[in-house]
């Protein structure tokens, strides 16, 4: 089963290929993605890796939380999948006349 990383604290030189150099020699790299703005394109300072199987994630995450990365101690976690909705906004009443 696939396993993702979110990794923090990256620098704003970090790219994708670089991130998943890094995290390679733990297992097989699926998908490695430097989160970027959509409006500048540069680095939010985070990403997420993803390994083909457990094993490798966890030997990851054990051997690069807190370990320097072009510069910048990082953090390294299981990532928490998010809800993809688009939902929200709204509220407040119906019509009517308040007085």
């Amino acid at each position: 089963m696939a396993t993702k990383l979110f990794i923090g604290g990256l620098s704003w030189d970090t790219s994708s290929e670089g991130l998943q150099a890094a995290f390679a020699e733990f297992g097989e790299v699926t998908e490695a993605k430097v989160v970027t703005d959509r409006d500048t394109g540069r680095s939010r300072g985070f990403g997420f890796v993803t390994f083909a199987d457990d094993a490798g994630a966890q030997s990851a995450k054990d051997s690069m939380d807190g370990v320097s990365l072009d510069g910048r101690n990082i953090r390294v976690d299981v990532a928490n999948d998010r809800p993809r909705g688009g939902g929200g906004g709204g509220g407040g009443g119906g019509g009517g006349n308040r007085y």
